[in-house]
C-alpha cells in the first residue's frame, strides 16, 4: 500500500510539472503573439477606412486575450478562470465570425448569459462559505473568551 501512495504522489507531481511546462510554452506563445501585434497595428492604421480592418485587428487581439485567460486557467485552475476563458471564447466567436446565422447569435448570447449566471452563482456560494467559516471562527473565539481560555 505504501508503494501505491508513493506512485500516486509521483504521478501527481509529474502532472504539476507537465502543467508548468505547458504554461511556459503558452506564455512564450503569448509573448510572440504580442510582438506579432505590432505590425497589425500599422496594418490597421493603413486600412482604418475599411470596415473589416478593425474586425481583423480585433481578432488578433482577442487571440492574445484568450491566450492570457488560458494561461491564468493553467496557473490557477478555479471556476472563475475557467468561466472567464469560456466567456471570452464565445464573445470572440460572436465578434469575429461574421458569417453567423441569427440562431448562432442567439445561442452565443444565451451561452454568455448562462456563463455569467454560473459565475455569479459560484461567487455567491463562495462568499457564503467564507462567511460561514468566519462565523465558526468567531464563535470559537467567543467561547474561548467566555471560558477564559
Amino acid at each position: 500500500m505504501f508503494g501505491n501512495e508513493k506512485l500516486k504522489k509521483l504521478v501527481t507531481n509529474l502532472c504539476y510539472l507537465l502543467e508548468l511546462i505547458a504554461a511556459i510554452f503558452v506564455l512564450a506563445g503569448i509573448i510572440i503573439s504580442i510582438i506579432g501585434l505590432v505590425p497589425c497595428i500599422g496594418e490597421y492604421w493603413n486600412n482604418r477606412a475599411e470596415t473589416t480592418a478593425f474586425i481583423d485587428f480585433l481578432e488578433q487581439v482577442l487571440f492574445v486575450v484568450i491566450g492570457v485567460e488560458f494561461l491564468k486557467m493553467l496557473c490557477r485552475p478555479n471556476s472563475d478562470n475557467i468561466l472567464e476563458t469560456l466567456i471570452f471564447l464565445v464573445a470572440r466567436h460572436m465578434i469575429v465570425v461574421t458569417s453567423t446565422t441569427p440562431m448562432d447569435d442567439l445561442i452565443s448570447t444565451i451561452s454568455i448569459v448562462l456563463l455569467c449566471i454560473m459565475r455569479r452563482y459560484l461567487k455567491v456560494a463562495k462568499d457564503k462559505e467564507k462567511r460561514h467559516e468566519l462565523d465558526g471562527k468567531n464563535m470559537k473565539e467567543s467561547i474561548k473568551t467566555i471560558i477564559g481560555g
